[in-house]
């Protein structure tokens, strides 16, 4: 039943200021004012899925008494592969929660146009702690959700043993924990001055292969009513069936010690988290499965064949995005290693690979290797993911090109150019905490233009602001894409984006999902 509750009197404090207080269905939250909107953190969406709850389903959260206090973050979920947090040690399995973010004049009723991020990180860490939402609530007055949703193979294990004790016959516990979030935002944030009847979700990377999950998952129809897709095309982010999926739980389980266990539950419900991590070292999770009751079919194939919940979709992709995955792994490529890895990969086309990619014209082998794995991989796959969308429902596409945009912290290589690598375009869309420095002017109005357009289409479905650049729909046809390019000081339509990343190309090439 959806709790459209009035919001609580403020609280009054000490210095004579106040504090917001909102009514949920589990009790009253106290929030605070900072920067300008209201924030309400570490919000409880479902319950701790610790002791006999790990690898369960997600409940209802429990209720409480008076009001909670709502202005800590949670921890982030357990990592299992924990690059990215500044404060590694600051996670638990007691994670899901969420973070609320309201322009200061939000009111219950106010209907807002509601946003609900959700984190990347390949399924196996994160948190959503980091992408804070005041600056978007406040700027396109609506209300932004970050959530926090289980990771590694605590999130995503599909043995048959623990898919036979929930309904949809699935161990795809992250999944089921997102759609959780979009059921508890549902109920409760009309509270908050928001519309359950206009909520996007939105992500990117892994998190954008959580849309597509959701955009196919038949539980999920009706919780969202627009998706946005950043870095993480539906085409080139592929499920596990169900059958690959359980051997791979099987291995992982028999890794964690439970080899010869009469109850594969049981001992992974006793097993420490610390043993888990390490079990994923050599076995590292896939993300959801599909064929089982909650993602009955792979998102691609649901999309191409009309079958998923169908919203209008923006969607697209950074213009360099492999350099961010080369310079981790391989910064200092040589021309040689260059050469074999395209032959290996590419078996009788690695010839015209390297012909159409030559170190010469790159500047680098690290430069050639990252434009080669960009274009086959997330550009021409986000032009292909979104001509499926375009045939069937309103598309937008985008290609963020910040020839000047930070990196990650931590995450910079000394000599390599990394601008426009996976994940620039974040610091531009949220107040977020892990980028490696601070944008400059030019940049900060880039990031005002983008979080208008992603507002606009957050309110209306259709990415217009009024004076600036006119944002065209994409269309299924043989012509062209039309994608809008952001860029500081030149943000613009223009329909090369397929030949700039030679997708004729490498539609050609045999398929190669990640």
């Amino acid at each position: 039943m959806a709790l459209l509750a009035p919001a609580v009197p403020a609280a009054a404090m000490p210095d004579g200021s106040s504090r917001p207080v909102v009514t949920v269905a589990q009790g009253g939250v106290r929030g605070q004012e900072r920067e300008g909107a209201q924030e309400f953190l570490g919000v409880p969406y479902a319950a701790p899925p610790v002791g006999a709850a790990r690898l369960r389903a997600p409940q209802a959260p429990p209720r409480w008494r008076g009001v909670r206090e709502a202005v800590r973050q949670a921890p982030a979920c357990l990592q299992f592969s924990p690059f990215g947090l500044r404060d590694p040690a600051a996670v638990s399995e007691d994670c899901l929660y969420l973070d609320v973010y309201r322009p200061r004049n939000a009111r219950p009723g106010a209907r807002l146009p509601v946003i609900l991020w959700m984190h990347g990180g390949a399924y196996s860490q994160g948190t959503g702690t980091q992408f804070g939402g005041r600056t978007t609530a406040e700027l396109t007055q609506s209300v932004v959700v970050s959530i926090n949703y289980r990771l590694g193979q605590l999130g995503y294990l599909a043995l048959p043993e623990l898919a036979a004790e929930n309904a949809d016959r699935s161990g795809s516990f992250g999944l089921m924990d997102q759609i959780a979030a979009l059921r508890w935002t549902r109920e409760n944030i009309g509270a908050f001055g928001g519309n359950p009847g206009n909520v996007t979700v939105s992500g990117q990377s892994a998190g954008s292969g959580s849309v597509c999950a959701l955009l196919a998952a038949p539980s999920a129809a009706g919780l969202f009513h627009r998706a946005v897709l950043q870095s993480g095309p539906c085409s080139l982010l592929g499920t596990p069936d169900a059958v690959r999926a359980g051997a791979q739980a099987r291995e992982f389980a028999e890794r964690a010690g439970c080899a010869g266990s009469t109850g594969f539950p049981r001992c992974l419900r006793a097993a420490s988290g610390s043993a888990l991590v390490e079990a994923a070292r050599t076995v590292p999770t896939s993300g959801p499965a599909s064929g089982d009751g909650l993602l009955p079919v792979a998102p691609a194939r649901a999309i191409e064949g009309g079958i998923w919940n169908k919203v209008p979709v923006l969607i697209g992709s950074t213009r360099s995005e492999a350099r961010f995955f080369v310079a981790l792994t391989q910064p200092h490529l040589t021309a040689e290693q260059y050469a074999a890895q395209v032959l290996a990969r590419y078996g009788a086309a690695g010839p015209e690979v390297l012909a159409r990619y030559p170190v010469a014209d790159h500047g680098s082998p690290y430069q050639a290797l990252s434009a080669v794995m960009t274009d086959s991989g997330f550009a021409c796959h986000t032009a292909w993911t979104a001509r499926r969308f375009a045939g069937q429902v309103p598309t937008y596409v985008y290609e963020f090109d910040d020839p000047e945009s930070p990196t990650l912290a931590g995450a910079r290589v000394p000599g390599l150019d990394q601008s426009n690598a996976h994940s620039a375009e974040l610091a531009y869309l949220h107040d977020f905490t892990m980028g490696d420095r601070p944008l400059a002017p030019a940049q900060v109005a880039l990031a005002t233009a983008m979080r208008r357009y992603w507002g606009a289409f957050a309110r209306f479905g259709t990415p217009f602001v009024p004076g600036r650049p006119v944002w065209p729909r994409a269309d299924a046809g043989p012509g062209p894409v039309a994608v809008l390019t952001l860029a500081p000081g030149a943000t613009g339509a223009g329909t090369s984006f397929e030949a700039d990343h030679q997708c004729v190309f490498w539609r050609a090439q045999p398929p190669r999902p990640l």
